[in-house]
């Protein structure tokens, strides 16, 4: 077989995503664009959450639909860390961060270095990791039987009038998801989908 250079060929297949007019996420090979109101470098590697999945697209969206200046905010199952960064980039006082594998710590405190964010990705469940405090603002887009079983606990993390933002699962699943969240005092406040893939704005009671 010939020689290839598979980093080169990789990059000429990975586009920069746009997010309507809101935010522009490039790679570090890619240039700039303007006409956004925020940009992104993420070089994600093996890490899910470039923006290219419809799950991680609708969290973009959705995140820009709720103020996060000043607020406190945590990343369940960061990944590539793009939500985190869109945090920060929406001025969020305070953001923790977490993925239960170790490459994707690795590549999200990359990208928190790229993106000027000083937070480090921490690493394991969000039961290990036991994050502390009450939180404004929580992200999880996993899928949707870690977003059962830890729903709970999210619950719990969430200040009152918090807002707890969820995606990784279909349109059909929604239902079973609120079902598991109005006894835990979460309520809808806005709910999205795209190419069946289903993402939900929470509000704490």
């Amino acid at each position: 077989m010939p020689k290839v250079n598979w980093n080169e060929e990789w990059e000429k297949n990975y586009d920069p995503i746009e997010v309507d007019d809101l935010v522009f996420v490039r790679a570090s090979f890619h240039d700039p664009a303007p006409g956004f109101q925020y940009e992104i470098v993420i070089n994600p590697k093996m890490s899910f959450g470039t923006g290219h999945h419809a799950t991680t697209y609708q969290m973009l969206k959705h995140q820009a639909e709720i103020d996060h200046k000043g607020k406190r905010v945590l990343d369940v199952g960061s990944g590539t860390g793009i939500l985190a960064i869109m945090a920060h980039l929406l001025e969020a006082q305070e953001i923790e961060a977490f993925d239960i594998d170790e490459w994707c710590v690795e590549n999200g405190n990359e990208n928190f270095d790229l993106n000027g964010l000083s937070t480090r990705m921490d690493i394991g469940t969000i039961r290990e990791v036991n994050p502390q405090g009450k939180f404004d603002i929580i992200l999880a887009n996993i899928n949707k039987n870690i977003l059962l079983d830890e729903m709970e606990i999210y619950a719990e993390l969430l200040d009152s009038k918090g807002f707890l933002l969820l995606s990784g699962f279909y349109t059909e699943d929604i239902e079973d998801l609120l079902d598991h969240a109005a006894p835990l005092g979460l309520s809808l406040y806005k709910k999205n989908s795209k190419d069946n893939w289903a993402a939900l704005i929470l509000q704490k009671d």
